[in-house]
């Protein structure tokens, strides 16, 4: 998977847009670089748009993995982030947002950009 990643300053939280299929390793380098570009920018809400992946891959064990290793890599605790994803990989993000949710963080799965937009700044 490959990303590109936007930060605006008003209001604060970052963009990505991700392309390609989301695995395990490209996630973890996502997260990565998402926890580092919030850090320095003191952000706390990142809006993630994977409608442009074309496929998702990872049973339940490894999803919980993946939630779990976000505290690993300085995932700052009292971030929110809202995920845009295709309605066929709905399923599998909404097992991510529980797994994440379970673990302190404030993360939702929305079908539209707008809507996860005002969830983000507003909600």
């Amino acid at each position: 998977m490959k990303w590109t990643m936007t930060v605006f300053k008003d209001p604060m939280y970052v963009e990505i847009v991700t392309i390609g299929s989301a695995d395990k390793k490209s996630s973890l380098e996502m997260a990565k670089e998402i926890a580092a570009v919030m850090r320095k920018n003191r952000m706390k809400r990142a809006l993630i748009d994977h409608t442009n992946i074309n496929s998702t891959s990872g049973g339940t064990a490894e999803v919980y993995e993946r939630a779990k290793q976000f505290s690993l890599i300085g995932a700052i605790m009292g971030i929110k982030v809202a995920e845009v994803v295709k309605s066929e990989h709905r399923e599998f993000f909404r097992f991510l947002e529980t797994v994440s949710v379970n673990r302190g963080y404030t993360f939702s799965t929305f079908e539209d950009k707008e809507t996860a937009l005002n969830w983000l700044l507003n909600g």
